[in-house]
């Protein structure tokens, strides 16, 4: 992994650890981020009694840490593992797997170009970590918010050319919801008045939303959209407006959320 931070952590500041050595009151681990290692005393383990303590760490594994000290003039950083909730672990594991990501979307780029991988790293990097405290932050932004490398001083040519292999590898973020509709209609064009319905729901849905058959007059109503905001407010369109034109067509429906 290249990425690094400079100087030291701040105190309750998460960060990724490795750890290097296990004892029998103490646990010893390389700060990953910064290069620097740091002191886990037994009691900031796990809460309550510990028995072993390598049943909880051993050599090697990764593990995401809380800082609690750190003496900048005897270079001691106290750290815990017990602090640390199972949503802290998986946000800060998530940055760096994102982060690893990103890495390896350059590296590929690199050598596509037959260019030194650090060298591009460094000349992307430095310039991404001015605005941004993650490359993959930056690259989201060129995939969802089209940003333009070029803002950040980045050389035109190398600006357009990683941007287009961004997009390649990284899809937009998405998220899916769905409904059942219930659609009743007793004329003798029910059949039609079904299907303008549903038609109706589509369009409304603006490309977002799409309709499948669930039987017994039921159909799913789904939603994909980039965030929970847009998809809420559209899956709510649809159905509203579904629902209002069966009424107004001598039908009868119903809607309910399935997750």
């Amino acid at each position: 992994m290249f990425y690094k931070k400079e100087g030291t952590p701040e105190e309750d500041e998460l960060v990724l650890c490795t750890v290097t050595k296990v004892q029998h009151n103490s646990v010893f681990v390389k700060l990953d981020e910064y290069g620097k290692t740091g002191m886990i005393n037994i009691y900031e383990i796990s809460p309550g009694r510990i028995r072993n303590i390598r049943d909880f760490v051993q050599e090697g594994k990764k593990i995401v840490c809380k800082v609690l000290r750190v003496d900048k003039i005897k270079g001691h950083i106290d750290l815990s593992l017990r602090r640390v909730n199972e949503g802290q672990r998986r946000k800060k594991m998530d940055e760096i797997k994102q982060e690893m990501r990103a890495e390896k979307i350059i590296e590929s780029f690199a050598k596509q170009k037959n260019r030194n991988v650090n060298e591009v790293y460094e000349e992307v990097s430095s310039k991404v970590f001015e605005k941004y405290e993650y490359i993959f932050q930056c690259f989201n932004d060129i995939v969802e918010k089209d940003f333009d490398l070029q803002k950040l001083g980045i050389e035109k040519g190398l600006a357009e050319e990683l941007s287009k292999v961004i997009k390649e590898k990284i899809k937009p973020a998405e998220v899916k919801i769905r409904g059942i509709m219930k659609l009743v209609s007793y004329a003798p064009d029910g059949v039609e008045v079904v299907r303008k319905t549903l038609q109706r729901a589509e369009t409304i849905g603006k490309g977002y939303a799409y309709i499948t058959y669930a039987g017994a007059g039921s159909y799913n109503l789904v939603v994909t959209a980039p965030d929970y905001k847009i998809a809420e407010k559209i899956l709510k369109s649809s159905a509203d407006s579904a629902l209002k034109l069966i009424e107004k067509l001598g039908g009868e429906g119903t809607f309910e959320r399935t997750d």
